[in-house]
This record gives C-alpha cells, sequence and structure tokens, in this order.
C-alpha cells in the first residue's frame, strides 16, 4: 500500500521559493567614447553616444 509522502511545512516551502525572487547585481561596461561606465546595450548619459554614433544631445 502507498504512504503518503510528510507535508512539506509553509517555511521550507517558501525557502524553496525565495531563489527565484532575489534580485540580480546590475552589470556595467566602460562606453568606447567617453570611458564612463554605462549599462550595456543602452545610450551612453555622458556622451549620448550609441554603437559608435551620436543619438543624444548631452549638455
Amino acid at each position: 500500500m502507498a504512504v503518503p509522502k510528510g507535508r512539506t511545512s509553509k517555511q521550507r516551502r517558501n525557502k524553496r521559493r525565495a531563489s527565484s525572487y532575489t534580485l540580480r547585481k546590475a552589470t556595467f561596461v566602460e562606453c568606447p567614447q567617453c570611458h564612463e561606465m554605462k549599462r550595456p546595450h543602452r545610450v551612453c548619459m555622458n556622451c549620448g553616444y550609441y554603437n559608435g554614433e551620436k543619438v543624444l544631445d548631452v549638455e
């Protein structure tokens, strides 16, 4: 005869699920134009360049 598995407590269940809610550390790369740190695949807010082209006018 089959024996039911022991019940998983709420605390144990929630500890296992909590790993998917952790925040990831933001990555930064150096801008090739002005050498400031910026997020990858985004316009540099310091100089306004993206992929070697001027995209934004920055004062």
